[in-house]
């Protein structure tokens, strides 16, 4: 069974022109890009937000991530 982070947090990052996905566990961040149109629908930017959080060894609802535009 994997970990479940405290917390997922998805923006878009102007200076990259990405989205940037910020896994939150304790006083660990971690930050991963994701390669997604900046109008992407939030459908789409959960997936790769969740498969990302997944590479990363964690365990994620999609529904509890936020998402800031």
């Amino acid at each position: 069974m994997q970990p479940h982070p405290d917390s997922v947090e998805l923006s878009w990052d102007t200076d990259k022109s990405k989205w940037v996905v910020r896994i939150e566990s304790g006083a660990e961040v971690i930050r991963r890009y994701c390669d997604l149109a900046k109008d992407a629908n939030d459908e789409t930017i959960r997936a790769a937000a969740q498969k990302t959080v997944q590479d990363e060894g964690y365990d994620v609802s999609p529904a509890s991530m936020t998402i800031r535009h």
